[in-house]
């Protein structure tokens, strides 16, 4: 029996830590209360094969283009094939998805070729899977830590040993483990206006990279095209589209027809760029989400969540378009795994968001996350099972690779040499926006390398200060816009999620995926005085 250190919990942590608990000691750490994650605010739907008219090669074949290029087609196929069995998983683990008279509500989503997507409560499906999993969780014999932040990761002779974390009751603290599994999701508060909740800091990603670990495909942020232009960037779900509602600017034009021949339901890079657009073109003003000739019985059916969000907001989207436009979403980057969920360094696996394992390529396909994350996360366990003891992976990244040195000198005569404004998460929050969002060029990521580079956070103020996790947080999220902004500069294409200006067209000679490393192993986590706490010996739920 090994002891296995879960860290995160969302479906891909909960799916990993439910089926380790049988053989295993198993630790699940999050850094909110258990039910808080990313998928909790999923309001699409769960892609899978099955409907006796549909097929694993079409699913396949959907998610390959939409990956522009980039996808690791062996992975793509297992996350096709294995996909429908862990679908009836969570339905054994309780999750009631939406059905109509035939059998399961079938949904559309963009660049799907036939509805396969799966919902639960309309526009709930993430949080009705997230209650299925922590009651399940809830009956197995597993320790929990709430409320308990992710530091870095305790590498002994190159091999992942445990983890340093801190919580609000224990303070600073270790826990040892045969196996680690990061589940930590991804880094949409590198950026000001994201659908992902506040805990979304890239932790397990950072971590990883400063243990030594690879990450791979870090540039390709996926921009959300339909956040409600309001505080909060309120996710309003591409089913919607997909039931018919369609955008219009300014003058009350459809302009996406113009730009796809898919129109509203084009690839989401497509249709957050062509927003974009269409915002620059009328001064910056939000572009509207049409739903009005859906009526408002069918939009509060279809989707309670939103219906109930815009109503108590004071709008009745049935009768009024509403103000839309992009933001941070998910991130098709992370840690590089195999297709059991390995990383390169032995006694690390990832899964979910965190991981990249090659489904998503330059650009996700609607609703193949809650997929990956789960499917994935069965594979790393079954692969711990299999295993003697830690063995590392071998991701196919092939050869491309940054090597991130932010000590690097910085003299290029053509940037401006004023002193940057202090770190702040605003002000990290502004350079991202500005200079790494949705469309880059070579100067505004140089400028974005420079003034990153100039900003530090101490190990000091993670492990002993009074806002320790708000500067491990700080932490990650610097170290996380390093990696993004260099693996954005040495892209030198336009390719699904990634838009570079000065480099409009796909170039065939790069695509592969790009790793990125840091420089030596001085990066690693420096020598730490944390209390050790044996994972096996802390009292289980």
């Amino acid at each position: 029996m090994a002891t296995v250190l879960v860290v995160g919990s969302g479906i891909a942590g909960l799916v990993a830590a439910i089926h380790a608990s049988g053989r295993h000691e198993v630790v699940v750490v999050t850094k909110d209360v258990l039910g808080q994650s990313n998928t909790r605010y999923a309001q699409g739907g769960i892609a899978g094969v099955m409907f006796d008219d549909d097929r694993v090669e079409d699913h396949v074949r959907d998610t390959l283009l939409a990956g522009a290029g980039l996808c690791d087609e062996e992975a793509v196929r297992v996350l096709c094939t294995e996909g429908p069995e862990r679908i009836r998983e969570l339905i054994a683990f309780g999750v009631a998805f939406d059905r109509d008279g035939d059998g399961f509500a079938k949904g559309l989503e963009a660049a799907h070729s036939y509805p396969r997507v799966l919902h639960a409560g309309g526009d709930a499906t993430g949080a009705a899977i997230e209650t299925a999993l922590v009651e399940t969780l809830a009956a197995r014999r597993v320790t929990v830590l709430e409320h308990t932040v992710l530091v870095d990761l305790v590498v002994t002779a190159g091999t992942v040993t445990g983890a340093h974390l801190r919580s609000s009751e224990r303070g600073a603290f270790t826990v040892d483990a045969d196996q680690v599994i990061l589940a930590t999701g991804g880094v949409g508060q590198l950026y000001p206006f994201t659908t992902n909740p506040a805990v979304a800091t890239g932790d397990g990603a950072a971590a990883a990279l400063r243990a030594g670990a690879v990450l791979a495909d870090v540039e390709f942020v996926q921009f959300h095209p339909t956040a409600l232009a309001a505080p909060g960037s309120f996710l309003v779900s591409e089913a919607v589209r997909g039931e018919g509602a369609v955008l219009r600017d300014a003058n009350g034009e459809r302009f996406m027809r113009a730009l796809h021949p898919d129109a509203e339901l084009a690839p989401r890079d497509v249709v957050a760029r062509g927003i974009a657009r269409a915002m620059a073109a009328q001064g910056g003003a939000p572009v509207t989400l049409d739903a009005t000739a859906l009526g408002a019985d069918r939009l509060a059916a279809r989707f309670p969540g939103i219906d109930e969000h815009l109503r108590a907001s004071g709008v009745d989207w049935s009768r009024t378009p509403v103000a839309v436009a992009p933001a941070a979403h998910y991130w098709m980057g992370g840690v590089a795994t195999d297709l059991d969920g390995r990383t390169t360094l032995p006694g690390l696996l990832a899964v979910g968001e965190v991981a990249r394992t090659g489904v998503h390529g330059a650009n996700r396909l609607a609703s193949n996350s809650l997929l990956e994350g789960a499917v994935f996360a069965a594979r790393a366990v079954a692969a711990i099972d299999a295993a003697p003891g830690p063995i590392a992976g071998h991701p196919r990244v092939g050869s491309a690779r940054v090597v991130l040195d932010p000590r690097a000198a910085d003299d290029d005569p053509g940037l401006p040499t004023d002193p940057v404004e202090p770190f702040s998460r605003s002000a990290l929050h502004a350079v991202m926006w500005r200079d790494a969002g949705l469309v880059r060029d070579a100067r505004g990521l140089e400028l974005a390398r420079r003034t990153l580079d100039r900003w530090s956070i101490e190990l000091d103020d993670v492990v002993t200060t009074p806002r320790s996790v708000a500067a491990a947080e700080d932490r990650n999220l610097l170290l996380l816009a390093r990696a993004v902004v260099a693996g954005a500069l040495a892209r030198t294409e336009s390719r699904g999620a990634h838009a570079r200006d000065d480099h409009p067209g796909v170039d065939p000679d790069q695509a592969s995926p790009l790793a990125i490393v840091l420089a030596t192993s001085a990066d690693a986590p420096q020598p730490t005085t944390h209390p050790s706490v044996n994972g096996t010996v802390l009292a289980p739920c």
